[in-house]
């Protein structure tokens, strides 16, 4: 193995000779194939860290813009047609990882969540009741290639966290919003939500696509000062189609995000946090920006009311992007982040009643919806999933268990907007902590909730319900 094929001009072995005396002390320990610099074609297999320890060709070239790459080729093909590809970083002095041409998953990804749900399949029952769901969050892809902060990376994220579809072990899976930065120019945005929704969607395993207060674009609004730079429901045109049209997905409408997923005695609904009206002033901006302000309003809610009085005999986990209460319990959206708690509440006590607003709040966020919940049987709201925060968190408060998930978007110690939780991390490119994300097992018969992380995120959390 690694015999020398050929090589080109003595330039090419000059300028593979610097590049290697470039590279970090380290850099070699990140794969074996490191130390290919020198543009040629090598014989390389399992000694050198290639996909499955099977042989490949490794070419060497330059591109048209004189950044050096790398291509993995079988062996056993004629045409040399690479099936892995990877380039080299100047800023970090070595070759990014090699990602796959077809799937965009890095191959060494893939072992890694292998050995994730090899290990998670130890901690959980089969069975009846024992419900697997995957959730990812706050991928803020971003049209960057960035090597610390949100970027490509957003998507790759989750392309690699589709690749737990082929596990057997998910019922259910479920991107919690942020989706994209919003920092983008409408169109650039719009096609990342595009790719985003062909790398989520899935045959195999059915999935929530829930909306983040950056998916709106507004984060380059805000930067730019001009007209909005996405149409309106420019994201539930892009996304939501393909999740409502999933069998196993149920509905009310297809307006507001609000879906339910059922499975044995658990039922799964979603909510959307970023319920904001689409109003423009005479220069055609928004009215509302979508990152700061966060809401549900009256059309949501009632179409979550006939859910819930539909559930008995159910057990109930809530989801959205962003928190409704912290854990103060206090308001944490702009509008009726409270008020949404307190129908949860009033739903495990079986009340009736009638919620409503104060008059100081602008009329497109005020409520007026009546509910019964007097002839639910057997049925309680046990735990309410999202993102949002950047962080890992957990509180209790009214007998509803919020659990808070950490970003899957890159967030390098170096930026001002990494918050502590993710500093703390040190989170690196192609590393193991690059990523987020979790599978969380509901176990009605143990009564608990586990949430298995891998990447920048607790390996196991255990809640009981």
């Amino acid at each position: 193995m690694n015999l020398f094929k050929h090589t080109k001009g003595i330039v090419d072995r000059i300028v593979g000779a610097k590049k290697r005396s470039a590279m970090d002390k380290d850099s070699e320990l990140l794969d074996p194939m490191q130390k290919y610099t020198t543009v040629g074609e090598y014989h390389v297999g399992a000694v050198d860290g290639t996909p499955h320890g099977k042989d490949y060709v490794l070419t060497v070239y330059q591109d048209e813009d004189g950044v050096l790459r790398q291509a993995l080729s079988p062996e056993t093909t004629t045409k040399l047609a690479p099936e892995y590809l990877r380039k080299y970083n100047a800023k970090l002095g070595h070759f990014r990882a090699f990602h796959n041409k077809k799937t965009g998953r890095r191959y060494w990804v893939e072992n890694y969540l292998d050995n994730f749900t090899t290990e998670v399949k130890k901690h959980i029952r089969p069975g009846t009741n024992s419900v697997n769901i995957g959730v990812i969050t706050d991928t803020h892809f971003k049209d960057k290639d960035s090597s610390d902060f949100y970027g490509f990376n957003g998507l790759q994220h989750v392309q690699e966290f589709s690749y737990l579809d082929q596990s057997g072990l998910l019922d259910l899976k479920v991107h919690l919003g942020d989706w994209i930065d919003g920092s983008d120019a409408g169109l650039v945005s719009e096609s990342e939500l595009v790719k985003l929704n062909k790398s989520f969607k899935s045959d195999q395993v059915p999935y929530l696509s829930i909306k983040g207060n950056h998916d709106e674009n507004d984060k380059f609004d805000e930067h730019h000062d001009l007209k909005a730079s996405f149409p309106e429901n420019e994201f539930e045109n892009i996304m939501w189609p393909d999740m409502y049209r999933q069998r196993e997905i149920h509905y009310v409408s297809r307006r507001h995000g609000v879906a339910y997923f059922d499975l044995d005695d658990v039922r799964v609904i979603s909510v959307n946090t970023s319920d904001v009206p689409y109003e423009l002033n005479n220069r055609g901006q928004k009215r509302y920006d979508n990152k700061i302000v966060l809401a549900v309003r009256e059309d949501q809610i009632e179409e979550i009311i006939e859910i819930l009085t539909n559930s008995s005999n159910k057990k109930i986990i809530l989801m959205s992007h962003a928190n409704p209460i912290n854990r103060k319990g206090s308001n944490a959206l702009k509008y009726n982040g409270r008020s949404l708690h307190e129908l949860l509440v009033a739903f495990n006590q079986r009340e009736r009643g009638r919620m409503h607003t104060s008059d100081s709040v602008p009329a497109e966020f005020r409520l007026s919806n009546d509910f019964d919940f007097t002839n639910v049987k057997n049925a309680r709201i046990v735990a309410y999933f999202c993102g949002h925060r950047h962080r890992e968190d957990q509180y209790r408060i009214n007998g509803i268990q919020y659990i808070l998930f950490n970003c899957s978007a890159l967030m390098g110690p170096n930026h001002s907007l990494t918050t502590k939780y993710n500093k703390n991390l040190d989170r690196q490119i192609d590393h193991s902590n690059e990523f987020a994300g979790y599978i969380v097992n509901v176990d009605l018969k143990r009564h608990r909730i586990q949430a298995f992380g891998y990447g920048a995120a607790s390996r196991r959390r255990v809640y009981f319900i």
